[in-house]
């Protein structure tokens, strides 16, 4: 009878330690989200990998509550086509510059966001993707407006 208590209670403690997290995997996803799909884009010589927000849970969310991004990495909006855009850094704490991308890969604008800042930044003309990274990146990294990105094969795929 002792044996069928002890299992029971081991079991109780197994089920409540994974309660438990995910309980917390529930609080940091609503604090902001964990890494999304990667991929690597390239213009020219310039190499990037970006975080995948395809759906519309992940690009409300995007970089927010994130407390840094490497140089290097960034986040890539995607969408069906192209369209206007309009972005704010609310609870986003990094300061970031933002790309507004064409469906043939062009840089159409770039922008400079500051963290926090509930200021709508508004592409002035369509784009299809838009691209977060590490504020002042496009500029160390020798682009700017009409450079290209080149996707990998079959991107975006479904």
């Amino acid at each position: 009878m002792k044996r069928i208590s002890a299992l029971s209670i081991s079991v109780l403690a197994i089920a409540s330690a994974f309660c438990a997290l995910a309980s917390l995997s529930s609080c940091v996803r609503e604090k902001g989200q964990g890494q999304l799909d990667t991929i690597a884009i390239r213009s020219g010589s310039v190499e990037l990998v970006v975080e995948l927000a395809r759906t519309p849970e992940e690009q409300q969310t995007g970089l927010m509550h994130r407390t840094a991004l490497a140089d290097g990495r960034g986040m890539l909006f995607v969408y069906e086509s192209d369209r206007r855009m309009a972005f704010w850094m609310k609870n986003t704490l990094i300061p970031l510059s933002i790309a507004f991308i064409g469906s043939d890969g062009v840089i159409r604008e770039i922008r400079d966001m500051e963290p926090r800042s509930e200021a709508t930044i508004e592409a002035t003309r369509y784009a299809r993707y838009a691209l977060e990274v590490p504020q002042g990146w496009f500029s160390r990294a020798g682009l700017g407006v009409g450079d290209r990105f080149v996707f990998p094969p079959g991107f975006p795929g479904p």
